[in-house]
Protein backbone atom coordinates (compact mmCIF):
# COMPACT_ATOMS: atom_id res chain seq x y z
CA UNK A 1 0.00 0.00 0.00
CA UNK A 2 1.18 3.52 -0.75
CA UNK A 3 2.11 6.03 1.92
CA UNK A 4 -0.60 8.12 3.52
CA UNK A 5 -1.56 11.57 2.27
CA UNK A 6 0.26 13.21 5.20
CA UNK A 7 3.49 11.34 4.43
CA UNK A 8 3.35 12.50 0.81
CA UNK A 9 2.53 16.08 1.81
CA UNK A 10 -0.88 16.04 0.17
CA UNK A 11 -3.43 17.74 2.37
CA UNK A 12 -6.95 17.89 0.88
CA UNK A 13 -8.01 20.11 3.78
CA UNK A 14 -6.21 22.94 1.99
CA UNK A 15 -8.64 22.75 -0.91
CA UNK A 16 -11.78 24.90 -0.91
CA UNK A 17 -13.93 21.87 -1.70
CA UNK A 18 -13.70 18.22 -2.60
CA UNK A 19 -15.95 16.13 -4.84
CA UNK A 20 -18.47 13.89 -3.10
CA UNK A 21 -18.53 11.37 -5.94
CA UNK A 22 -15.55 10.62 -8.18
CA UNK A 23 -15.91 8.42 -11.26
CA UNK A 24 -12.90 7.06 -13.16
CA UNK A 25 -12.47 5.64 -16.65
CA UNK A 26 -9.37 3.52 -16.07
CA UNK A 27 -7.73 3.54 -19.50
CA UNK A 28 -4.29 2.63 -20.78
CA UNK A 29 -3.48 -0.79 -19.34
CA UNK A 30 -2.80 -2.29 -22.77
CA UNK A 31 -0.62 0.61 -23.91
CA UNK A 32 1.30 0.53 -20.63
CA UNK A 33 2.11 -3.14 -21.19
CA UNK A 34 2.95 -2.73 -24.88
CA UNK A 35 5.38 0.12 -24.15
CA UNK A 36 7.29 -2.26 -21.87
CA UNK A 37 7.19 -5.26 -24.17
CA UNK A 38 4.69 -7.11 -21.97
CA UNK A 39 1.48 -8.88 -22.97
CA UNK A 40 -1.73 -6.86 -22.43
CA UNK A 41 -2.71 -8.88 -19.38
CA UNK A 42 0.39 -7.60 -17.56
CA UNK A 43 -1.06 -4.10 -17.82
CA UNK A 44 -4.31 -5.23 -16.22
CA UNK A 45 -2.41 -6.76 -13.31
CA UNK A 46 -0.37 -3.57 -12.87
CA UNK A 47 -3.60 -1.55 -12.81
CA UNK A 48 -4.68 -3.21 -9.55
CA UNK A 49 -2.12 -1.18 -7.59
CA UNK A 50 -3.61 2.01 -9.05
CA UNK A 51 -7.05 0.89 -7.89
CA UNK A 52 -5.73 0.17 -4.42
CA UNK A 53 -3.95 3.52 -4.07
CA UNK A 54 -6.84 5.53 -5.52
CA UNK A 55 -9.44 3.87 -3.31
CA UNK A 56 -7.28 4.19 -0.21
CA UNK A 57 -6.60 7.87 -0.90
CA UNK A 58 -10.30 8.58 -1.42
CA UNK A 59 -11.13 6.81 1.84
CA UNK A 60 -8.46 8.73 3.74
CA UNK A 61 -9.55 12.06 2.24
CA UNK A 62 -13.23 11.63 3.07
CA UNK A 63 -14.58 11.11 -0.43
CA UNK A 64 -18.00 9.49 -0.19
CA UNK A 65 -18.26 7.64 -3.51
CA UNK A 66 -15.72 6.27 -5.99
CA UNK A 67 -17.01 4.54 -9.12
CA UNK A 68 -14.56 2.69 -11.36
CA UNK A 69 -15.32 1.67 -14.95
CA UNK A 70 -13.91 -1.83 -14.55
CA UNK A 71 -15.40 -3.91 -17.40
CA UNK A 72 -17.81 -2.69 -20.06
CA UNK A 73 -20.49 -4.55 -21.99
CA UNK A 74 -18.29 -4.05 -25.06
CA UNK A 75 -15.31 -5.68 -23.34
CA UNK A 76 -16.96 -9.09 -23.75
CA UNK A 77 -15.92 -8.86 -27.43
CA UNK A 78 -12.22 -8.90 -26.52
CA UNK A 79 -10.18 -12.09 -27.09
CA UNK A 80 -11.49 -14.91 -24.93
CA UNK A 81 -8.16 -15.44 -23.17
CA UNK A 82 -8.06 -11.78 -22.12
CA UNK A 83 -11.64 -11.86 -20.85
CA UNK A 84 -10.95 -15.01 -18.86
CA UNK A 85 -7.85 -13.42 -17.36
CA UNK A 86 -9.83 -10.31 -16.38
CA UNK A 87 -12.44 -12.45 -14.63
CA UNK A 88 -9.71 -14.31 -12.72
CA UNK A 89 -8.07 -11.00 -11.86
CA UNK A 90 -11.37 -9.71 -10.49
CA UNK A 91 -11.70 -12.80 -8.32
CA UNK A 92 -8.16 -12.33 -7.04
CA UNK A 93 -8.86 -8.68 -6.28
CA UNK A 94 -11.98 -9.58 -4.32
CA UNK A 95 -10.11 -12.24 -2.38
CA UNK A 96 -6.95 -10.24 -1.63
CA UNK A 97 -8.36 -6.76 -1.05
CA UNK A 98 -10.98 -7.62 1.56
CA UNK A 99 -8.56 -6.77 4.40
CA UNK A 100 -7.78 -3.38 2.85
CA UNK A 101 -11.50 -2.66 2.43
CA UNK A 102 -12.09 -3.31 6.13
CA UNK A 103 -8.96 -1.44 7.22
CA UNK A 104 -10.16 1.66 5.38
CA UNK A 105 -13.88 1.24 6.25
CA UNK A 106 -14.75 0.89 2.54
CA UNK A 107 -18.06 -0.57 1.41
CA UNK A 108 -17.99 -2.44 -1.89
CA UNK A 109 -20.78 -2.01 -4.41
CA UNK A 110 -21.27 -3.05 -8.03
CA UNK A 111 -23.40 -1.87 -10.95
CA UNK A 112 -23.94 -3.31 -14.39
CA UNK A 113 -25.44 -6.42 -15.89
CA UNK A 114 -23.97 -8.63 -13.20
CA UNK A 115 -25.88 -11.73 -14.30
CA UNK A 116 -23.57 -11.83 -17.33
CA UNK A 117 -20.54 -12.44 -15.11
CA UNK A 118 -19.39 -16.05 -14.58
CA UNK A 119 -21.31 -17.65 -11.67
CA UNK A 120 -18.17 -17.99 -9.51
CA UNK A 121 -17.42 -14.29 -9.97
CA UNK A 122 -21.00 -13.37 -9.10
CA UNK A 123 -20.71 -15.42 -5.91
CA UNK A 124 -17.39 -13.86 -4.86
CA UNK A 125 -18.67 -10.37 -5.62
CA UNK A 126 -21.91 -10.86 -3.70
CA UNK A 127 -19.95 -12.24 -0.74
CA UNK A 128 -17.63 -9.23 -0.46
CA UNK A 129 -20.52 -6.80 -0.94
CA UNK A 130 -22.41 -8.52 1.89
CA UNK A 131 -19.38 -8.66 4.18
CA UNK A 132 -18.62 -4.94 3.78
CA UNK A 133 -22.20 -3.64 3.77
CA UNK A 134 -21.90 -2.24 7.31
CA UNK A 135 -18.75 -0.27 6.58
CA UNK A 136 -19.56 3.43 6.81
CA UNK A 137 -16.80 5.12 4.81
CA UNK A 138 -16.16 5.31 1.09
CA UNK A 139 -18.57 3.45 -1.21
CA UNK A 140 -16.37 1.82 -3.86
CA UNK A 141 -18.49 0.86 -6.86
CA UNK A 142 -17.17 -1.41 -9.59
CA UNK A 143 -18.97 -0.98 -12.92
CA UNK A 144 -18.89 -4.53 -14.30
CA UNK A 145 -20.45 -5.65 -17.56
CA UNK A 146 -21.71 -2.10 -17.61
CA UNK A 147 -22.87 -0.03 -20.55
CA UNK A 148 -24.77 3.22 -20.15
CA UNK A 149 -26.92 2.92 -23.27
CA UNK A 150 -28.04 -0.55 -22.18
CA UNK A 151 -28.68 0.78 -18.67
CA UNK A 152 -30.88 3.58 -20.06
CA UNK A 153 -32.79 1.15 -22.27
CA UNK A 154 -33.28 -1.09 -19.23
CA UNK A 155 -34.80 1.83 -17.32
CA UNK A 156 -37.09 2.73 -20.23
CA UNK A 157 -38.33 -0.85 -20.47
CA UNK A 158 -38.98 -1.03 -16.72
CA UNK A 159 -41.01 2.18 -16.80
CA UNK A 160 -42.88 1.00 -19.91
CA UNK A 161 -43.88 -2.20 -18.09
CA UNK A 162 -45.28 -0.13 -15.22
CA UNK A 163 -47.22 2.06 -17.65
CA UNK A 164 -48.63 -1.00 -19.46
CA UNK A 165 -49.72 -2.43 -16.11
CA UNK A 166 -51.54 0.78 -15.25
CA UNK A 167 -49.25 1.50 -12.30
CA UNK A 168 -47.79 4.66 -13.81
CA UNK A 169 -48.86 7.49 -16.09
CA UNK A 170 -46.38 8.82 -18.67
CA UNK A 171 -46.95 12.29 -17.22
CA UNK A 172 -45.57 11.09 -13.88
CA UNK A 173 -42.15 10.37 -15.34
CA UNK A 174 -39.71 13.10 -14.41
CA UNK A 175 -35.93 13.19 -14.06
CA UNK A 176 -36.00 11.95 -10.48
CA UNK A 177 -38.17 8.95 -11.31
CA UNK A 178 -36.07 8.07 -14.33
CA UNK A 179 -32.85 8.34 -12.31
CA UNK A 180 -34.33 6.03 -9.69
CA UNK A 181 -34.69 3.37 -12.40
CA UNK A 182 -30.97 3.41 -13.26
CA UNK A 183 -28.28 1.18 -11.78
CA UNK A 184 -26.98 4.16 -9.81
CA UNK A 185 -30.30 4.86 -8.08
CA UNK A 186 -28.72 4.89 -4.60
CA UNK A 187 -25.84 7.20 -5.52
CA UNK A 188 -25.55 10.92 -6.27
CA UNK A 189 -24.35 11.89 -9.74
CA UNK A 190 -20.56 12.16 -10.05
CA UNK A 191 -19.05 15.56 -9.33
CA UNK A 192 -15.80 14.67 -11.08
CA UNK A 193 -15.04 12.24 -13.91
CA UNK A 194 -11.39 11.35 -14.41
CA UNK A 195 -10.13 9.66 -17.56
CA UNK A 196 -6.57 8.39 -17.84
CA UNK A 197 -4.44 7.86 -20.99
CA UNK A 198 -5.42 11.18 -22.60
CA UNK A 199 -8.41 9.91 -24.58
CA UNK A 200 -11.18 12.50 -24.96
CA UNK A 201 -14.35 10.41 -24.84
CA UNK A 202 -16.92 9.10 -22.36
CA UNK A 203 -16.95 5.53 -23.75
CA UNK A 204 -20.56 4.72 -22.85
CA UNK A 205 -20.01 5.38 -19.13
CA UNK A 206 -22.69 7.01 -16.96
CA UNK A 207 -24.12 9.02 -19.86
CA UNK A 208 -27.18 10.24 -17.94
CA UNK A 209 -25.34 10.75 -14.68
CA UNK A 210 -22.46 12.92 -15.98
CA UNK A 211 -24.68 15.62 -17.53
CA UNK A 212 -23.11 18.27 -15.27
CA UNK A 213 -20.03 16.42 -14.08
CA UNK A 214 -16.64 18.12 -14.25
CA UNK A 215 -14.31 16.27 -16.64
CA UNK A 216 -10.58 15.91 -16.05
CA UNK A 217 -8.30 14.05 -18.47
CA UNK A 218 -4.70 13.08 -17.78
CA UNK A 219 -2.18 11.54 -20.20
CA UNK A 220 -1.00 9.24 -17.40
CA UNK A 221 -1.75 5.58 -18.20
CA UNK A 222 -3.85 3.87 -15.55
CA UNK A 223 -1.15 1.57 -14.09
CA UNK A 224 0.95 4.69 -13.34
CA UNK A 225 -1.92 6.66 -11.77
CA UNK A 226 -1.33 7.41 -8.09
CA UNK A 227 -2.74 9.68 -5.41
CA UNK A 228 -0.51 12.56 -6.45
CA UNK A 229 -2.29 12.70 -9.81
CA UNK A 230 -5.63 12.25 -8.04
CA UNK A 231 -4.80 15.23 -5.84
CA UNK A 232 -4.03 17.32 -8.93
CA UNK A 233 -7.47 16.45 -10.27
CA UNK A 234 -8.99 17.57 -6.96
CA UNK A 235 -7.01 20.83 -7.07
CA UNK A 236 -8.41 21.67 -10.47
CA UNK A 237 -11.91 20.60 -9.44
CA UNK A 238 -11.77 23.03 -6.52
CA UNK A 239 -11.11 25.86 -8.99
CA UNK A 240 -13.95 25.01 -11.37
CA UNK A 241 -16.99 27.30 -11.47
CA UNK A 242 -19.94 24.91 -11.33
CA UNK A 243 -23.02 26.81 -12.52
CA UNK A 244 -25.20 23.93 -13.78
CA UNK A 245 -26.31 26.02 -16.75
CA UNK A 246 -27.12 29.04 -14.61
CA UNK A 247 -25.50 32.47 -14.41
CA UNK A 248 -24.01 33.81 -11.21
CA UNK A 249 -25.70 36.91 -9.83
Amino acid sequence: MSDSSDQEGLDPRKLSRLPHHVAVIMDGNGRWAKARGFPRIKGHSAGVEAIRDTATACAEWGIQYLTLYSFSTENWARPRAEVQFLMRLLQRYLREEIKILFKNNIRLNAIGFLDDLPPRVQKNLADVIARTEKNTGLVLTLALSYGSRAEILDAVRALAVRIAAGELSPDEIDEALFASSLHTADMPDPDLLIRTSGEMRISNFLLWQVAYTELWVTPILWPDFRRGELYRAFEEFAQRDRRYGKVKA
